[in-house]
């Protein structure tokens, strides 16, 4: 019973550290800008009828649409609280995989805690375009650390339960659950010195191929056009070959830091059974990085897709954990336990350190629904009108108002450019349709009423809403202190 209260007080303690080191937990922000509509249309099919096909882009390759959708038309629980309870099992999940991985690892209790404490500093994987945590819901999050726990299992030696857990890695986020499948293949192989051993190691890679192989692969071993290239240009991350140095320095010093603590942990006659394969798979990883370079250069369109840099959001957690293990469990580690206690009590002082830094003036910890303000009171007065019509609204007005109108009014959108863009990265076909929209918007803040108008008729647009000191002559349909939404509809 105090075991559990303690390991429940600790959990409550990660779950904090880690939301506010994320600048708190928002809802309908950043990727969501994909997953809240997504979720909305399985549950809702009524809904988006011209955005659907922008949206199939990336559903086509994940089955959580499906399975959250059903859970939304099947329990009534919205969207917005739906992505909470996601992200509260992501937390308990993340905390769970790191800690079986720092167990596996042979960590004492102070070890793990460091680990977990260090884990809850999110920072973002040099120009990968990834964060080590997110402070939202995302899928991506979820199945990094079911991955931790796979390979948790795998240096224990349990393949089967660390190849089941690969598989749903697979189906919550493939592109993520890959890396971790080629790392257990990779220490199956390595670690095995038996035939049927191997065998098992390599059904991670051959699950996750039948799972997501079809659909990932199919039409995807294409060179992409100029035209292709310039609508997600901005993306600069993707080709590695554009990195300045620092990235460079940044992301090769992560195997560098594993090999030269596992060796230290080698001298020390700390290691565990199966800890070398896990330091190979690191070095395997890093590997088929340097390896898709030339692919990404030549812009073949699976090389680009796949983001094969996110690689070192994995090489992350395992130098994160032996810089725990350095600091805790080598350079203290004949410190007597209550000093040791008051190192880990240290490094959860910092974490809180930076956490309330972070939030500071950003609002609550929690917001499970986007902030009420006149941009979303004009969005919610949009939710409710027909799911036909269509809005022209700025195409940064994420950036502008701090809320998207997919996400909250649940309507077509001409063109939304915080995600749009790098949804056409997996679709040429999607990617001139919002390369087009890009042009034909590129001017918005010096539009007109003849530009608005030519808009309308080309796009077939409904609604138009701006702010109120920007006034247009157009009839209106709505208006509150700041926006106003202008009908465009033809009479």
């Amino acid at each position: 019973m105090t075991r559990g209260l303690a390991l429940a007080g600790a959990l409550l303690v990660f779950a904090l550290l880690v939301t506010a080191n994320s600048s708190g937990y928002r809802y309908g922000v950043s990727d969501q800008a994909f997953y809240a509509p997504a979720v909305e249309l399985a549950a809702h099919p009524t809904l988006f009828p011209r955005d659907r096909d922008v949206l199939a882009t990336q559903t086509k390759l994940w089955l959580g649409d499906e399975v959250l959708g059903w859970l939304v038309t099947t329990t009534g629980v919205d969207v917005p609280t739906l992505f909470f309870l996601f992200y509260l099992v992501t937390v308990a999940a993340f905390a769970a995989g790191a800690f079986a991985l720092a167990r596996a690892l042979g960590a004492d209790w102070w070890t793990s805690a460091a680990f977990l404490t260090l884990l809850t500093l999110r920072h973002r994987i040099a120009r990968t375009g990834a964060n080590t945590f997110e402070g939202y819901m995302h899928p991506r999050v979820l199945a990094f650390a079911v991955g931790l726990a796979a390979l948790a299992f795998v240096l224990r030696r349990r393949w089967l339960a660390g190849t089941v857990l690969v598989v749903v890695a697979g189906v919550v986020h493939p592109t993520t659950a890959v890396w971790f499948a080629a790392a257990a293949a990779t220490m199956a192989v390595v670690s095995s010195v038996h035939r049927t051993r191997i065998v098992i190691g390599l059904a991670a890679v051959a699950a996750i191929a039948i799972l997501v192989g079809h659909r990932l692969i199919a039409g995807r071993l294409v060179v992409m056009d100029p035209a292709w290239l310039a609508v997600f240009a901005d993306r600069d991350y993707l080709f590695a070959a554009q990195w300045p140095l620092y990235a460079w320095i940044t992301n090769l010093l992560y195997p560098v830091v594993i090999i030269v603590i596992a060796r230290c942990r080698r001298r020390a006659g700390v290691t565990v059974p199966g800890e070398g394969a896990l330091v190979a798979a690191m070095i395997v990883l890093t590997a088929l990085f340097l390896a898709s370079v030339p692919f990404t250069e030549a812009r073949l369109a699976l090389a680009v897709q796949m983001q094969v840099n996110r690689v070192f959001w994995l090489l992350d957690a395992v130098a994160t954990f032996y810089l725990a293990w350095w600091i805790v469990g080598h350079l203290a580690a004949r410190w007597p336990a209550r000093a040791r206690t008051m190192l880990v009590g240290g490094l959860v002082a910092l974490a809180a350190a930076r956490g309330a830094y972070v939030m500071h003036g950003r609002g609550a910890l929690v917001q499970v629904r986007p902030p009420a303000t006149d941009w979303t009171a004009a969005l919610d007065w949009l939710r409710g009108q027909p799911d036909t019509w269509q809005v022209l609204a700025a195409p940064d007005h994420v950036w502008r108002y701090g809320a998207n109108v997919r996400i909250v009014a649940r309507k077509d959108v001409l063109l939304e450019v915080t995600k749009d863009p790098a949804i056409a990265m997996y679709d040429r076909r999607i990617a001139m349709r919002v390369g087009e929209r890009m042009a034909a918007t590129a001017n918005f803040d010096a539009f007109t009423i003849d530009d608005v108008r030519r808009l309308a008729v080309r796009f077939a647009l409904d609604v138009f809403i701006e702010p109120v000191d920007r006034p247009f002559a157009l009839p209106v349909l709505y208006r509150n202190a700041s926006f106003v939404v202008y009908d465009l509809r033809p009479r």
